[in-house]
């Protein structure tokens, strides 16, 4: 299974619209996509409310996995995301 760990960049942390943007990424994935905070369960990443609760801050690490064909590009794309400053 693939993963990837990243930093949050966002300064507000996966809430409000990094939250939307990373959720709306990750349902477009072929695959489901998770997200985890590190050393915490993990939540689909294809939901706003899942991001949120996750209570992810800025410069938190986490960690995005997904399983089945094309999930090393679904773990790609979710994991530039949240490693880029989304607040703009």
């Amino acid at each position: 299974m693939p993963e990837k760990r990243v930093a949050v960049a966002s300064k507000v942390g996966l809430h409000a619209r990094p939250a939307a943007l990373v959720a709306k990424t990750a349902a477009a994935q072929p695959v489901a996509v998770q997200i985890a905070k590190a050393g915490g369960n993990p939540v689909a990443a294809g939901s706003v409310l899942n991001l949120m609760t996750l209570a992810a801050g800025y410069g938190d690490e986490v960690i995005i996995s997904a399983e089945g064909e094309g999930a090393e590009e679904a773990v790609e794309a979710v994991a530039q995301l949240v490693a880029t400053d989304l607040d703009a």
